[in-house]
């Protein structure tokens, strides 16, 4: 058998040699890199299901003083349009006295320009005691602080959608969310 490494005096090219060792690990260590990318990429969701993660909302349609309801990937959302009334009950609350502190301010997200839409609120729909869809103005039940009525065990939410009353231990969540226009929301998981 001859070495393909050895010059023609029979010496062994070193230099050869490590190129050789050199290129064969940067190959399996490429080829490994590789396979866990993909092994690891497969665990990320399907693009079908990204996109029944989020949805743009209308929310002109949205009646003054009245709510509408979405579903994004299973889960409950309610986008309220609040009155003047509504908003002003939630920015008088005192904020000290609340289970889960939060100002009204807290609870929005501001549009592209920087401004806040003070009359829209985006809550979850679960409820965080045990994860039942609280009632509100649709059903005709706002609960004893204008905001939604948890019937399972008695959780009452205000118009900022924070726990005031009962064993919800949190305010309703605030998702994600951004202003594409003025008119439309994009709400994501």
């Amino acid at each position: 058998m001859t070495d393909h490494t050895a010059n023609e005096h029979g010496a062994v090219d070193e230099d050869r040699r490590n190129f050789i060792h050199i290129a064969t690990g940067a190959a399996a260590f490429g080829g490994a890199a590789m396979f866990a990318w993909a092994a690891v990429d497969q665990w990320n969701p399907a693009a079908d299901t990204r996109a029944a993660s989020a949805l743009d909302v209308d929310i002109s349609k949205v009646p003054l003083g009245g709510e509408i309801r979405v579903l994004i990937g299973g889960k409950p959302f309610f986008i309220r349009h609040r009155t003047a009334a509504e908003i002003a009950a939630a920015e008088a609350v005192n904020v000290s006295t609340l289970r889960d502190p939060q100002t009204d301010d807290e609870r929005l997200h501001a549009k592209p320009d920087g401004s806040l839409n003070r009359a829209i609120l985006i809550t979850s729909g679960s409820c965080t005691h045990l994860g039942c869809v609280p009632v509100g103005p649709a059903q005709g039940n706002t609960g004893d602080f204008g905001g939604w009525y948890c019937p399972c065990h008695g959780s009452h939410y205000d118009t900022s959608g924070r726990i005031r009353k009962g064993p919800a231990p949190l305010n309703l969540p605030v998702p994600n969310y951004r202003y594409v226009s003025d008119t439309v929301v994009n709400i994501s998981l």
